[in-house]
């Protein structure tokens, strides 16, 4: 009897450590992934909201034209999708480019917090443009309108915790590797590979 419960236990530790490891596995495979992630949904959500703030009558490439022929920077929200997608694709470009040395004090971050501070900058004079407009929105419109420009704020944020993030694990690489970080120039073949 008391092997069973020996047995029992020690497969319920193995599977407890299993599990640890797994779920360890998932989030290293978060973080290593996030600024892949981050322009996903930085692409994704912002588009989402904006449909989710049109009337399901108007998702046709006709009334998406007639939302850019008719724009006002005032009252019109296609711009703000149009600026994460812009700001994602930048930034996803400058990471696939870089890699090693020019991660941890590279064009990378720089590029990030340009981006990313450039679209703040934007949503916020933006923001305060629509919300004080004197255009009745009813109250889901508003709602959702509000949720629009609070996520594409907090993804701005985000590109900048994780560009920063990514540079700090890529110089910790480097340290770890015992290579002379301030040797390395960041200037020095932007788009080459190291070899």
């Amino acid at each position: 009897m008391g092997f069973v419960k020996e047995e029992k236990l020690r497969k319920v530790w193995r599977g407890l450590k299993t599990l640890f490891f797994l779920i360890t596995m998932v989030i290293s495979f978060l973080l290593f992934s996030a600024p892949f992630l981050l322009a996903i949904a930085d692409t994704l959500l912002p588009s989402a909201l904006l449909s989710a703030s049109l009337s399901p009558s108007s998702l046709s490439l006709g009334t998406l034209s007639s939302h850019f022929n008719n724009y006002d920077f005032r009252y019109s929200l296609i711009d703000i999708p149009l600026i994460s997608i812009i700001r994602s694709s930048v930034i996803l470009c400058v990471y696939s480019l870089c890699d090693g040395p020019r991660l941890s004090k590279g064009p990378y971050l720089g590029i990030a917090m340009i981006c990313s501070v450039l679209s703040l900058i934007f949503v916020t004079i933006k923001a305060s443009f629509v919300f004080s407009s004197s255009v009745y929105r009813e109250g889901y419109v508003r709602a959702v309108e509000i949720a629009l420009f609070v996520c594409s704020l907090a993804l701005a944020v985000g590109h900048i915790l994780v560009a920063y993030r990514t540079s700090c694990r890529a110089r910790r690489k480097l340290l770890v590797y015992k290579i002379d970080i301030e040797n390395v120039s960041p200037s020095s073949s932007f788009c080459q590979s190291n070899q």
